[in-house]
């Protein structure tokens, strides 16, 4: 079986300057920090997502009514995890970490719709007709059959953002340390047919 495909991904990561790595890994660490004292369920970075969310109805809605109502979740988790893909390629680690990052930081948002599918507290944005809006995760666990399991599936949900986000700031800090020599010891030799 021909693998050339994957031969982007046994090239070396792009470097990552020091005072690029410092900047990032403080942004991470103030946003983790923003996102762990919030109280309203709902960060800044959201509004990002609320369109990309609302499109993904529109565009699975051709393939029925239950991947349209998981639409919205699918392509506001798909849309970074493909640019991450897309990064990973391209070997940019801090395109891949700022995609990842967000992927995870994505799963705090779904949690919280996920939660409050029996409450319906929260204040829905929908495209088209209001009168025919439906509550995606009300939906989808009411189909599933785990409607009274809402707030414990969404607290692992959650847990899994939190950890995701802590793991691909760990991976940018072990990814970057060595940027310097981002090809090893031998990068340091010039290559010579002597």
């Amino acid at each position: 079986m021909d693998w050339e495909f994957l031969a982007p991904l046994r090239e070396n990561w792009e470097p990552v300057s020091k005072p690029a790595r410092i900047g990032w890994l403080a942004f991470y660490g103030i946003f983790l920090l923003y996102a762990l004292t919030d109280k309203s369920g709902y960060l800044l970075i959201d509004y990002v997502f609320v369109p990309i969310h609302e499109g993904g109805h529109l565009l699975f809605s051709y393939l029925g009514h239950t991947l349209m109502v998981a639409g919205g979740t699918l392509l506001q988790l798909g849309v970074p995890l493909m640019l991450a893909v897309y990064f990973a390629i391209q070997r940019q680690a801090t395109g891949v970490a700022f995609s990842t990052f967000f992927f995870f930081e994505n799963f705090l948002n779904v949690a919280t719709y996920m939660a409050d599918s029996r409450r319906m507290e929260l204040q829905y944005v929908t495209v088209g007709d209001p009168d025919f809006a439906e509550h995606d995760w009300l939906t989808m666990f009411s189909q599933m059959g785990v409607l009274e399991y809402d707030t414990k599936i969404a607290a692992v949900v959650r847990a899994i953002g939190w950890l995701g986000m802590i793991a691909v700031v760990v991976w940018l800090w072990w990814r970057t340390k060595s940027s310097a020599h981002p090809q090893g010891p031998h990068a340091l030799r010039p290559y010579s047919r002597v």
